[in-house]
């Protein structure tokens, strides 16, 4: 499905640009040429999405014992330095045209042409934003918020040749330029900080809290305590690193049960791409008064209250215990 959906942003991406350019050749704006060059980077980023979308779908091998997924934080980085690179060129191509004017042609034709490219990556942006949510590609997710960007940067920019049409002031362009060329670099920014933050295996707290919280709410009884966990996104596969304390009587057969009932209600939740590393701990006689397990037959202390599962408390590398009450 990723696959498909970047195949064809990587089309729309070449198809788009050819109509920018031919708006630009039309009309000789400064603004347009804005519009056009970052389609030049949805080009690119478009086809090295589509790599390393495929390359991410590999199976792992021994070489990549954890899957090619990890590739996909590195195009994206490109993706947004190429951002980047194209907005500050647009700035310096604004300046040079601010000191030196030259006429422009059929704004209007050239308008009609960017605003049709804008709405067309509004909805493949919005399309692709959600598919990439929810199949947990950030390659696809920051091809969507890219064609996003580009369509309300086109908008802007329609407004800004709008009024230049109007007033007649040549110099709007160049500005109206600058001030987008800035919002693309900006956008570029926050594209290779996070994808940086992939790079460097950065802790997603937004995607660790989604974990616990949905683990607390379907916790079982005899689910001691959950800790040291790690959850690590990589491509589409998601990697959850934990430990948990089961009563220490439970047979290897027990434990094996609750293991995979634990995983498969994760799948329930973030579909069957989820790969666990569980270490198992028995509990100990200080976690009685924690335990809500009933008839537990080597009960040392009675039932207190159940610690919640948090953020910080799920994180930390040690069992939860009387302190904590």
């Amino acid at each position: 499905m990723s696959i498909r959906i970047q195949r064809y942003i990587a089309i729309l991406a070449v198809l788009l640009f050819l109509v920018k350019i031919y708006a630009w050749y039309l009309t000789h704006s400064v603004t347009i040429l804005t519009d056009a060059l970052e389609s030049i980077v949805n080009v690119i980023a478009g086809f090295i999405g589509l790599y390393s979308v495929i390359l991410a779908a590999k199976p792992r091998d021994s070489n990549h014992p954890y899957g090619h997924g990890k590739v996909q934080f590195v195009t994206s980085a490109v993706e947004g330095a190429l951002i980047i690179i194209a907005g500050l060129f647009i700035i310096y191509e604004a300046i040079v045209r601010l000191f030196e004017t030259k006429p422009l042609h059929k704004l209007d034709i050239g308008v009609w042409l960017i605003l049709a490219t804008g709405l067309i990556n509004f909805f493949v942006g919005r399309y692709a934003v959600n598919q990439g949510k929810k199949q947990r590609s950030i390659v696809v997710e920051s091809a969507g918020q890219h064609l996003l960007s580009d369509a309300y940067s086109t908008a802007g920019i329609a407004v800004g040749i709008s009024i230049l049409l109007i007033t007649k002031w040549l110099w709007l362009d160049s500005v109206v330029a600058m001030v987008f060329a800035i919002i693309i670099s900006v956008t570029g920014y926050k594209v290779l900080r996070r994808s940086m933050a992939g790079i460097m295996d950065e802790a997603d707290e937004k995607l660790l809290k989604e974990v616990i919280d949905f683990l607390q709410h379907n916790r079982k009884d005899q689910w001691v305590d959950l800790h040291n966990l790690r959850v690590i996104q990589y491509g589409e596969v998601l990697h959850i690193d934990t430990h948990i304390s089961l009563p220490w009587y439970y047979s290897v057969a027990q434990a094996e049960k609750e293991i995979h009932g634990l995983e498969d209600l994760v799948k329930t939740h973030f579909g069957n791409k989820v790969e666990f590393f569980i270490h198992i701990d028995g509990c100990m006689p200080y976690q009685c008064n924690l335990c809500a397990l009933q008839g537990c037959p080597e009960r040392k202390e009675a039932f207190t209250k159940q610690i919640e599962w948090t953020l910080q408390n799920v994180q930390r590398d040690e069992k939860h215990g009387k302190a904590e009450i």
